[in-house]
């Protein structure tokens, strides 16, 4: 793997048997997930425990568990006790089947990888559920980082209405569901020689279903950036087999899943799943999805700062998208500060001369622009960084809204693009020096334009946008040919538009340059905001008012088509005022 992905090889920390640093770590933790091959040298995981102390060190490089079990369904069970359905009691076992394991402490972010073998193994009914204790001899362990581990509080929980709910392909819909809003799997993988457990993180979801139909499941999720040492894929590079359980911490509802895998670099990657050079494809051969199959529950707390955006599978991203060339570039020369955190970017793009033959328009007015940073921004590997922990998967990829419509030179075009310093990416363009003799201009590849085709207004229509601050600028571009059009008394677009005070030079200047918006804006300032700057908004043309936007003040205007952009909060409000109204608004994570 090391060779294959162009990394450097480095010595392997892995250390013999369980020192007690190690062994404190994995008596703390609550939960640990297990690993084990079946009948078939299909690997399985699973996750016992629900409270500290349930595994511990008994002797030298020996840990005990002590957990209950769904003796049922649960795969790895089986697998240890030779397929027996653990009905009877004290059926102990002393065969020493390879297994793997990693404590793991959720609400600390702390987790230790275990591999070995079991040594004994016994089972009890307590009450009316399955103990089990069983004693794993420990050949080696290797503490890991706490990225992408989303911190939960776990207890434990009474486990007595386990129910196979499905065994078949497709997934069952709860299981679908379950994967939708998981945050965490573990995964078991085997050389041919010994066992590795660990797990995957990220945001809800960051797990994507590319085939769910009968007889065939196939998911696929990306590698984030991690220690290099790729345990996990180097043996999945190995023996492509893989075992997977998903946990629902909320229901104790549990997916396991065995398959074979894929591991995707490069193209191979980028090509399935959006901004993506390394990732997993798993064809999921044989599947379990239990009701309340687990011994413990967990509440959320906070998500990882690790976490990079969901990204979605390429067959998940709207149609409407346009791509340009990576020949295409988009050169930096002009800058205008509006306000302290708010600049007007002016790009020159050149088109190659067979994509400008096209007489096609690059852009439609209220469209987006994707560009690549990357080159710019990257400074390569680090394996932590708690100062910018986004960094780490940042794929320094960016989409602004082009706030001009396209012009008739097809060969040569010029973008604008109003933003706010807010990232490394703005932060380049607000810094990086304009283009001229004396200077290397910044030039950034442009990667395509896209947007919703819903987004953009109909003439004739009657149309209301409603914005937050920067949030005017997909109206910008469309605002000349609509106002071109606009009827007698101005009723086919009106623009409600809230702003803070220190922002208002974002108003005058685009009134200023797209003559007649004034006339049909209504102005909301927040903040600092005097008389004069209402009066100042008045002379201009717009109705102003010194106060936050509220849900009487759209009233007027129900009946009509609305477009909204704003905050996510600003963005909330609007959709439960304008409840059972027509509106359209655009999700801005391309």
């Amino acid at each position: 793997m090391h060779r294959l992905l162009h990394v450097p090889q480095s010595d392997d920390p892995t250390a013999m048997g369980l020192p007690p640093h190690y062994a404190s770590r994995v008596r703390a933790s609550p939960l640990v997930a297990l690993g084990a091959l079946d009948h078939q040298g299909r690997p399985w995981s699973t996750v016992w425990g629900g409270e500290r102390g349930f595994a511990q060190k008994v002797a030298e490089d020996v840990v005990a568990l002590n957990s209950v079990v769904d003796r049922r369904w649960d795969p790895v069970f089986e697998a240890l006790w030779d397929g027996q359905d653990g009905e009877s009691e004290a059926v102990v076992q002393g065969n020493g089947r390879s297994m793997s394991g990693l404590s793991i402490d959720l609400e600390t972010r702390d987790r230790v990888k275990l591999a070995g073998r079991m040594v004994a193994g016994a089972v009890a009914k307590d009450q009316n559920e399955t103990r089990v204790q069983m004693a794993m001899a420990v050949e080696g362990s290797l503490g890991n980082c706490p990225k992408y581990l989303n911190k939960k509080a776990v207890t434990p929980h009474h486990l007595d209405d386990a129910e196979l709910l499905s065994s078949t392909l497709p997934l069952h819909p709860q299981a679908v569901d379950l994967l939708t809003r998981a945050d965490l799997f573990f995964v078991s993988s085997t050389n041919g020689e010994s066992l590795d457990t660990n797990h995957r993180g990220g945001p809800p979801g960051f797990v994507r279903i590319l085939k769910n139909q009968e007889g065939e499941v196939v998911l696929v999720y990306p590698e984030y950036s991690g220690n290099r040492l790729y345990q996990t894929l180097g043996n999945l590079k190995v023996n492509p087999l893989v075992g997977v359980v998903v946990p629902d911490f909320d229901t104790g509802n549990v997916l396991y899943l065995t398959g074979s895998t894929t591991i995707l670099v490069g193209e191979q990657a980028t090509s399935l799943i959006a901004r993506t050079k390394l990732a997993v494809k798993i064809s999921v051969t044989d599947v379990r999805f239990v009701k309340a199959g687990l011994p413990f529950r967990a509440s959320f707390i906070d998500y990882s700062p690790y976490n990079p955006p969901v990204r979605q599978l390429l067959t998940e991203q709207p149609s409407h998208v346009s791509s340009a060339s990576h020949s295409t570039v988009a050169t930096l020369i002009d800058r205008v500060a509006l306000t302290p955190t708010i600049s007007r970017f002016t790009f020159d793009i050149s088109l190659p001369e067979k994509e400008a033959e096209t007489n096609e328009p690059l852009w439609q007015a209220g469209q987006h622009v994707t560009l690549d940073f990357y080159d710019r921004l990257s400074y390569g590997y680090a394996h932590m960084n708690n100062a910018d922990p986004q960094s780490l998967n940042d794929d320094y990829v960016r989409t602004f809204t082009v706030s001009n419509a396209p012009g008739k030179n097809q060969r040569r075009q010029q973008i604008e693009i109003t933003a706010k310093k807010h990232g490394p990416a703005t932060g380049l363009m607000w810094r990086h020096p304009l283009a001229h003799a004396h200077q290397i201009p910044l030039e950034i590849p442009v990667m395509g334009f896209g947007g919703e085709e819903s987004f953009r207004m109909k003439n004739g229509e009657k149309n209301v946008f409603v914005a937050g601050g920067v949030g005017v600028t997909p109206m910008l571009a469309q605002s000349a040919q609509l106002l071109l059009r606009n009827d007698a008394a101005g009723d086919n677009l009106r623009l409600v538009w809230s702003l803070r005070a220190e922002d208002i030079p974002l108003a005058v200047d685009s009134f200023e340059r797209n003559k007649g918006l004034a006339s049909v804006t209504k102005l909301f300032i927040t903040g600092d905001a005097g008389a004069s700057l209402v009066k100042q908004m008045e002379q201009l043309g717009a109705t102003a008012e010194a106060r936050r936007l509220g849900p009487t003040d759209l009233s007027n205007l129900k009946g009509r088509k609305f477009y909204l952009c704003a905050s996510p909060v600003l963005l909330r409000n609007l959709n439960e005022w304008l409840a059972g109204e027509d509106v359209i608004w655009e999700d801005f994570g391309y």
